[in-house]
């Protein structure tokens, strides 16, 4: 894998923290070059500290923003002249029925999730053309099944997907990779900045981070499926699962989805 990423200009949203963090030191490990945009400077900051290399440039930027989006890509591209790879992984999700929601959460998330996609994806692509490489976006098991108090979250991640399917197909004959990941359950922080119905930050996991797969894991794995050019890689067995069970039996599923989230503490499916 590192043969592979040798010089190779990796543009990574959203990673100062979790899983896009964890990126940033596989990719810089495996040789390459690494551009990464956060929305805030001392997060940015803290990461030169950390890793200490001249390869890794960093940006401040709110992929919501489409001009932010275009000021990161064109400052990647200014830093070290192309683009090889883009993950797209800035992200955050959100606890609450949509009875109970305001809907600017439901847009936030689109904005982040998907309209970060899109925009980053279009301004980098015409390098990752040229060098016919490697779009990739951190989806969720929840752009596959619908998982209930997270209406927002589960659009955002299928939108992204059915982009990122589109834009496969439409380069099949480019030399172009698409790939999308679905990490499932991960020890991150996008749970503890997910937001509540007033889309404020909920401040607090209700899932016991110590047993769910590490961001370090997530990361190698992805790497590994990049170098692979895979389609997609879905991550841990009850991700798979999952899967499965939405394409053969999705009504049994609608009944095991709902009992599941329903004994997460504090479920507001209670």
């Amino acid at each position: 894998m590192k043969t592979y990423f040798q010089d190779k200009v990796v543009v990574i949203t959203g990673g100062s923290s979790g899983i896009g963090k964890a990126l940033v030191a596989d990719s810089l490990a495996n040789g390459a070059l690494v551009a990464v945009c956060g929305r805030k400077q001392t997060a940015l900051d803290e990461l030169h500290r950390e890793f200490k290399s001249n390869n890794l440039f960093t940006f401040v930027a709110d992929v919501s923003v489409e001009a932010d989006c275009k000021a990161f890509i064109d400052a990647s591209l200014q830093r070290f002249g192309k683009i090889d790879i883009l993950v797209n992984n800035a992200g955050i999700s959100m606890r609450a029925l949509f009875r109970d929601l305001d809907l600017k959460v439901l847009k936030s998330l689109m904005d982040i999730n998907f309209w970060g996609t899109v925009y980053c994806t279009k301004y980098a692509y015409p390098s990752i053309l040229a060098n016919k490489g490697t779009i990739v976006g951190v989806s969720s098991i929840a752009g596959y099944r619908g998982l209930p108090a997270r209406t927002g979250y589960s659009a955002s991640k299928f939108a992204m997907q059915g982009f990122l399917e589109a834009l496969r197909t439409e380069n099949l004959h480019t030399g172009v990779n698409v790939m999308w990941v679905c990490p499932g359950f991960t020890a991150s922080n996008i749970r503890n900045t997910a937001l509540n119905p007033n889309g404020e930050a909920q401040s607090e996991t209700p899932l016991d981070e110590g047993k769910l797969m590490t961001a370090e894991a997530v990361a190698t794995a992805i790497n590994k499926a990049i170098a692979k050019r895979k389609r997609t890689l879905v991550l841990t067995s009850q991700g798979k699962l999952t899967v499965l069970l939405s394409k053969l039996v999705p009504g049994l599923l609608d009944g095991i989805v709902y009992n599941h989230f329903k004994k997460e503490p504090g479920s507001p499916l209670n």
